[in-house]
């Protein structure tokens, strides 16, 4: 039974398999019109299951997506959830400059809007990519009218992270919140514990203990992240790539639907804006 006393967020990255920044280097830009594109239907099964057990979420979702399926994103809002930002075109914040990120994330935001109806409050930079060389980024969060951003992975990790970023929501402008993907913490470092491909790789009971201790012992909400294309197995495979590259793309994508209904029924769940924002209990540097 879902542990009543804490309301977690549940986040779902909108983008597709061919777009995951892993696969940039062997799946250009110029070729993601010719690829099968299966976040349609995935996304579907996704809303499907949280209206089976009666869970609202947030959907951080892609411009590009959102462009080409429109009917996706007012279905997103229509069902009660929380659209919010994960910029046009997948452009990682730490290979842009101000002006290119400004523009980006400008551009989602007045897309998603314009399609949706509804005030687009959240940002979640692709790859986690905001990090002590481009904190600038905040800015430009702030003067496009974000109310709070969800980029920063306080961990160490070969593509991103931040391990000495606070662990927990604070804000970081004075209109501008940031709320780090969930970590535990043990031996004097953070720890992954709130979805991805760690969420795929561990025992479905170790990634349920990490996430009840941070409810318990930090007595704070988790920030859970996942994709659509995770619950899908059949999806095309990608020829040529590394061993590494492979093995964290596909690892256990055939059980990751069947660990997220656990999920949804052992915590209770809710959407960012619902859970961070309506109290704005937090001050710079709080919770680390």
């Amino acid at each position: 039974m879902a542990d009543q006393l804490i309301t977690n967020a549940l986040t779902i990255d909108v983008e597709d398999y061919f777009q995951v920044s892993a696969l940039a280097p062997y799946i250009a830009r110029s070729e993601w019109e010719t690829r099968e594109c299966r976040v349609e239907r995935n996304v579907e099964r996704i809303l499907a299951m949280l209206n089976e057990q009666g869970t609202k979420a947030t959907f951080f979702t892609l411009g590009w997506i959102a462009e080409r399926y429109p009917q996706l994103v007012r279905r997103i809002v229509a069902d009660g959830h929380e659209l919010a930002s994960h910029g046009y075109g997948h452009a990682r914040a730490s290979d842009l400059s101000p002006a290119e990120f400004s523009a980006d994330i400008g551009s989602a935001k007045r897309l998603l809007e314009d399609i949706s109806g509804q005030e687009v409050k959240g940002y979640r930079a692709p790859s986690f990519s905001i990090g002590e060389h481009n904190l600038w980024a905040f800015d430009c969060l702030e003067r496009t009218g974000y109310r709070y951003s969800s980029s920063i992975y306080p961990i160490r990790h070969d593509h991103y992270g931040m391990p000495n970023a606070p662990r927990f929501a604070h804000r970081v402008r004075a209109g501008l919140l940031e709320l780090p993907v969930t970590t535990a913490r043990f031996f004097e470092r953070n720890w992954p514990a709130s979805g991805g491909g760690y969420f795929r790789l561990l025992p479905y009971a170790l990634s349920r203990w990490l996430l009840r201790r941070v409810n318990t012992t930090d007595r704070q909400p988790v920030i859970f992240y996942f994709h659509p294309w995770e619950i899908d197995p059949r999806q095309p495979r990608v020829a040529g790539i590394d061993a590494k590259t492979r093995f964290r793309h596909y690892v256990n994508l055939q059980h990751m639907e069947g660990r997220l209904r656990r999920l949804l029924t052992d915590f209770h769940w809710g959407r960012v804006d619902q859970v961070f924002l309506p109290a704005d209990p937090v001050v710079p540097g709080a919770h680390r």
